[in-house]
C-alpha cells in the first residue's frame, strides 16, 4: 500500500523496532546502514531491534541495493516489509448491498463477495451475515482464520473514531451507538471457530473511498476531497495522508448542507443537499414520471444504458452538488477533486463543473484537478484495508504486538 506520509522518527539512541519498521514500510531507509544513519542507533541496536522483526515475520531481506561506500565494495541487503505473514479482513455497507474481501498486506484483493445485504435489518442481523461471508472468503483465497490480523468496515454515516460507532446515521436505522466492532469480531469468531478476538476498525464509507483512492492513485496530493453520490451524498478529506474526521466523525457530511429547497430529508429536515442531488433523490424523480427506479443504483443502471431523462437529472443534480463544491474547493483548497458513486459518470460530471468553475474563486480551481474513481466499487474496500494495516503497524503498536507474540 502507498502513499503513505513519513512519520517522525525518534533520534539519538530512542527509536524502537516500530520507528524502524516504519523507516522501512515508506521507503525512507531500507538498508541496515541507511537506519543508522537516520535514527542515529549503533549497528548492534539496530541489529536488536531488526532481529525481532525478522523473527516476527515482519521483515525481509530483499535484493542487494547500492554500495554504501564510494571506495567500491558489496552492496548492502535491502530490506523488505513482508505483506505475506498475515491478510486483512474488509466490508464496504451501502443502504441495500455490501462488499467484502480478503487483501493482503500491501493492497492486493485475493477473494472478494458482493450481494444484497440491507441496513435497515438491523446490525445484528447484517454483521452476522458478514461473519459468514468472511469465513466463505477466506475459504476461497487460501487462508486461515488465524492469519487475519484485523477487520475495516465501511458503513453509510458518521463514525466515532475513538469508539467506533456510528452517530445519528439517518440512513441506518437501529445502528445508532451499537458497537459494531464487538458485535462484528464475535461474528467473525462464530463462523471460523477462532477463539481470539480480531481487531475491527470501522470509518464512514466516504472516508475509506478517499483513503483508498488517494493513497492508490494519488498518493502525493496533500489535500484530496471525495464526493460519494450514491442513495446519499457524502464526502471524504484527505490531509497530508491522513483521514481528516472532525472531532466526532462528522466532517464530510455536505449531503446535509441546506440548499433551500423545500424537499424532506430522510434525516428529517427540509432542503438538505441529500434530498435533492443525491442517487435516491433522482430515482424518486425518475419513479414520478413513471420510469422504475427504486436507489443510485437503479439510476446508475438507467445511466449505463443511456437513459435520456435520467442524463438530464444527474446533469441538474451535478450542478446542485456543485454549487456546493464551490464552497468546499474554497475552502480547502485541494488539489484533486474526485467524484464517486452511483452517479459519477459524465453527466452528473458535466453538472458539476459547470457550477464549480461558475462560483469558486479562479485562483482555487487553477491547480485543481476534478476526477472520477480509480479504484471503482473496491474503493472502499481497499482504503478499509490500508486503515487496518496503517492501526496495526503503526510504531506505537509495534512493541506491544511484538510483546505478544513473545519476541
Amino acid at each position: 500500500m502507498t502513499g503513505r506520509p513519513g512519520r517522525a522518527v525518534r533520534s539519538g539512541g530512542q527509536a524502537g523496532a516500530g520507528e524502524l519498521l516504519e523507516l522501512v514500510r515508506s521507503g525512507r531507509a531500507v538498508t541496515r546502514g541507511a537506519l543508522q544513519q537516520v535514527t542515529g542507533l549503533s549497528r548492534a541496536t539496530v541489529g536488536q531491534r531488526l532481529d525481532r522483526l525478522f523473527r516476527a515475520g515482519w521483515l525481509r531481506e530483499g535484493a542487494g541495493g547500492p554500495v554504501d561506500s564510494p571506495l567500491g565494495g558489496r552492496p548492502s541487503i535491502t530490506l523488505e516489509f513482508d505483506g505475506s505473514h498475515a491478510v486483512v479482513l474488509s466490508a464496504d455497507l451501502d443502504t441495500r448491498h455490501a462488499r467484502a474481501a480478503v487483501l493482503s498486506l500491501t493492497g492486493e484483493i485475493l477473494a472478494e463477495h458482493s450481494g444484497t445485504l440491507a441496513v435497515e435489518d438491523g446490525p445484528e442481523a447484517v454483521l452476522a451475515e458478514l461473519g459468514r461471508w468472511f469465513a466463505e472468503l477466506l475459504e476461497k483465497a487460501g487462508h486461515l482464520a488465524a492469519e487475519v490480523c484485523g477487520i475495516g468496515i465501511a458503513v453509510p454515516g458518521p463514525v466515532d473514531s475513538e469508539t467506533g460507532r456510528v452517530v445519528q446515521p439517518p440512513m441506518m436505522p437501529g445502528w445508532d451507538g451499537y458497537d459494531i466492532r464487538g458485535r462484528l469480531s464475535r461474528a467473525f469468531a462464530e463462523h471460523t471457530g477462532t477463539p481470539a478476538a480480531v481487531p475491527v476498525l470501522v470509518d464512514n464509507d466516504a472516508n475509506l473511498m478517499a483513503y483508498g483512492e488517494q493513497r492508490a492513485g494519488h498518493p502525493d496530493c496533500r489535500a484530496f476531497v471525495l464526493v460519494k453520490v450514491s442513495t446519499g451524498i457524502g464526502a471524504g478529506v484527505v490531509v497530508d495522508g491522513s483521514v481528516y474526521r472532525g472531532i466526532d466523525g462528522g466532517a464530510g457530511d455536505i449531503g446535509h448542507i441546506r440548499v433551500g429547497a423545500d424537499a424532506l430529508c430522510r434525516c428529517g429536515s427540509y432542503g438538505c443537499l441529500a434530498a435533492v442531488a443525491s442517487g435516491g433523490a433522482v430515482a424518486r424523480r425518475l419513479a414520478e414520471s413513471g420510469v422504475p427506479a427504486a436507489s443510485g443504483s437503479d439510476v446508475r443502471d438507467l445511466l449505463a444504458a443511456g437513459h435520456p431523462e435520467a442524463a438530464a437529472l444527474a446533469r441538474e443534480a451535478g450542478r446542485r452538488v456543485g454549487d456546493v463544491l464551490a464552497t468546499v474547493v474554497t475552502l480547502l483548497n485541494p488539489g484533486v477533486l474526485m467524484i464517486a458513486g452511483d452517479l459519477a459518470g459524465t453527466p452528473f460530471l458535466t453538472g458539476v463543473r459547470e457550477l464549480l468553475y461558475q462560483r469558486a474563486l479562479p485562483r482555487s480551481t487553477a491547480r485543481l484537478d476534478v476526477v472520477t474513481s480509480r479504484l471503482g466499487e473496491r474503493a472502499a474496500l481497499i482504503g478499509a484495508g490500508a486503515l487496518v494495516v496503517e492501526h496495526l503497524y503503526a510504531p506505537e503498536r509495534v512493541e506491544e504486538r511484538l510483546l505478544a507474540l513473545g519476541v
